[in-house]
């Protein structure tokens, strides 16, 4: 396809092409060169460069690139739910199916739009969506990228059910790091935790931040609206915020998970780090009619920053 529409002016564009599998992909740029590419395959964030076009999104050099597979790295969307449980395949489905844009989206806050450029995709559920979950549902999604180079993901889901269901939810971010030995999380200190490498035991967060030596799979509960990461080598840290999400998973494999992953390097552990925003411990329930809202933003800023300034 390759044509461009201007979104709020000349020097902000989208521009459609095709990914690997022939599935459209959209490619959002802002004014001073930041870009963000978001595929319509699982309308996952494949791509999210700064200004002086350096990758901030990890992506695997062994990931499979074959649809419906979903793609290791970028920012998969977990639903209808996170993780490994129940019939479902593992994350959910709809990071597995081809979303379309959403031509009629929802009316959303003049902020949401207002100096970005940004894409609208839709999912509704399809007859083989009902056959392994039984709920009608739409979910909408927006990603933007602001003037300044943030990173925006607002997810609506609505029940056009006619009973209640539940899911749970995350934005499965995986974060480009020099090293993560490096690498430490603040915001998350004090905070119980449910343990994946425990059987998800609760614990609480003992540490002043949250340093990798280890594999490390968590669910941290009721967690602050804004989290920081530090990367030191780099000198930059990045910030998620989030709104709807109560939870922060984080995730890294390390050395002996990595070697066991087909589609994931031996040594690559070191050069990536997933921090969601997510809805876990305590599913979104959904009346007939009702609609949850769910944001997440990634920003990137010198690490002179520390989480305390950033509240």
């Amino acid at each position: 396809m390759g044509h461009s529409a201007a979104v709020w002016d000349c020097r902000t564009a989208i521009e459609i092409t095709k990914d690997w599998n022939g599935i459209d992909q959209v490619m959002l740029r802002n004014p001073h060169g930041a870009s963000a590419k978001v595929s319509l395959h699982g309308a996952q964030v494949v791509s999210w460069r700064n200004e002086h076009g350096e990758e901030l999104l990890f992506t695997s050099s062994k990931a499979i690139l074959k649809h419906p597979k979903a793609m290791r790295g970028g920012i998969p969307i977990c639903f209808p739910q996170f993780g490994n449980c129940g019939s479902l395949e593992q994350h959910g489905f709809a990071r597995n199916k081809v979303w379309t844009i959403d031509e009629c989206p929802p009316a959303l806050h003049p902020n949401d739009s207002h100096g970005k450029s940004f894409i609208d995709l839709v999912l509704k559920s399809s007859d083989e969506d009902l056959k392994c979950w039984p709920h009608s549902f739409e979910f909408r999604l927006r990603v933007a990228l602001s003037s300044h180079g943030e990173l925006l993901l607002i997810s609506r889901v609505r029940n056009v059910n006619g009973k209640p269901f539940s899911f749970s939810f995350g934005y499965h971010a995986h974060l480009s790091v020099s090293d993560i030995s490096e690498v430490r999380i603040e915001g998350l200190e004090t905070l119980d935790y449910l343990d994946n490498l425990s059987r998800k035991e609760r614990y609480t967060e003992q540490g002043d931040a949250i340093t990798f030596e280890s594999e490390l799979d968590r669910v941290y509960l009721g967690a602050p609206n804004v989290v920081a990461v530090l990367d030191h080598e780099r000198k930059r840290t990045y910030v998620v915020r989030k709104e709807g999400l109560p939870d922060i998973a984080v995730w890294n494999p390390w050395e002996k998970k990595s070697k066991a992953m087909a589609d994931f390097g031996d040594d690559e552990y070191k050069q990536m780090l997933c921090v969601d925003g997510a809805a876990i411990e305590k599913p979104i329930t959904l009346k007939p009619g009702e609609e949850w809202t769910g944001r997440m933003e990634l920003s990137v800023v010198p690490s002179s920053f520390c989480s305390e300034q950033l509240l």
